[in-house]
């Protein structure tokens, strides 16, 4: 777990400890925006989903991990999903709790997981999406690397408009 340590922060698997924090964070409609879920999930569901993930990215096809201090409640959540190891490449999105945010612990976070994608994974890149309008996490994605590399017009339906979203990567080389 060393390798998932940073200066402030750690990155650990999912317990079912977490439980209460991402219930809260999932069914939260302000959160809907950023990600592709416009439903609650009940704490069954999500009770299952953390007892039946094997925490193992090539059986899984994704890995999240808890953002958190050591021996403080969570902070966050950062995901590596839609896994491809063929192309060695995946998706990676991050998600700090309100009043965590502006700390540097999604930076940290997204830090410490470049670093175990290439070295641990082997992954060639990582790529995400970003709504135009997010100038936030595309400050954070291009602090880290990430080149926006296309535009997909009107993708996003927020708050009564289309939105763009950029689609930025980060390339190991």
């Amino acid at each position: 777990m060393e390798l998932l340590k940073g200066k402030h922060i750690e990155l650990r698997p999912m317990e079912i400890d977490d439980l209460d924090f991402i219930y809260h964070w999932e069914n939260d409609p302000g959160n809907w925006s950023v990600g592709y879920t416009l439903n609650p999930l009940s704490r069954f569901h999500l009770e299952q989903y953390i007892l039946g993930s094997a925490n193992d990215i090539y059986a899984d096809r994704q890995l999240r991990l808890i953002i958190a201090r050591p021996g403080v409640a969570p902070l966050g959540i950062i995901d590596l999903f839609d896994f491809d190891p063929h192309h060695r490449r995946a998706a990676v999105g991050v998600f700090v709790a309100g009043e965590f945010r502006g700390e540097g612990y999604a930076a940290e976070a997204l830090v410490i997981l470049l670093a175990y994608a290439q070295r641990v994974l082997g992954l060639k890149q990582l790529y995400c999406g970003i709504g135009s309008a997010n100038l936030q996490s595309l400050s954070l994605f291009e602090k880290q690397g990430f080149k926006i590399t296309g535009t997909r017009k009107a993708w996003r339906w927020q708050n009564g408009n289309w939105e763009d979203e950029y689609f930025l990567q980060h390339l190991f080389f």
